[in-house]
């Protein structure tokens, strides 16, 4: 099958199979190691990529579903070599430990704040609630997220 999408605002195509997972493309055939696989059945979050801007697990996303769609994985979201501002608040906050999850934490996240600016801990709760982290528990990563639509609010206005 032949497949033209686009992976961090760059053009992509590639020759696959239909059935194979986005997360192996990702990692294989465009050394995008940032996203990570963990449960390899959509149950830890660790491998969360946005889809036309909406939070998938990459794990689950077949080949036949990229047609000419965009994804954004870790790697896109920092901008001329600077972190995007979820990265630099979870970083602050330290709301990483080993790092396992911190991607697919943040691209989760960035989807909420793409359509809910202004969320309360309860939204940010649900929208991380796909997520696993074993390390260090989630006051810290809410607090980030809290942080990064504070001052995306901030920047806004």
């Amino acid at each position: 099958m032949n497949l033209s999408f686009y992976v961090n605002d760059r053009p992509v195509h590639l020759d696959t199979a239909p059935d194979r997972r986005l997360l192996d493309i990702l990692r294989e055939d465009l050394h995008l190691t940032g996203t990570k696989e963990g449960c390899a059945e959509g149950e830890c979050g660790a491998c969360t990529v946005l889809l036309d801007g909406e939070a998938v697990h990459s794990c689950l996303t077949l080949a036949l579903h990229l047609e000419g769609r965009h994804v954004t994985t870790i790697e896109g979201l920092a901008a001329s070599g600077e972190l995007d501002i979820l990265q630099t608040a979870f970083v602050e906050e330290i709301a990483i430990q080993c790092g396992f999850c911190t991607t697919g934490m943040i691209m989760s996240a960035k989807a909420l704040l793409l359509k809910n600016p202004d969320p309360t801990e309860e939204e940010i709760r649900i929208a991380l609630s796909g997520n696993i982290c074993r390390c260090s528990g989630y006051v810290q990563i809410v607090r980030a997220v809290d942080r990064a639509a504070r001052e995306l609010r901030e920047v806004g206005t």
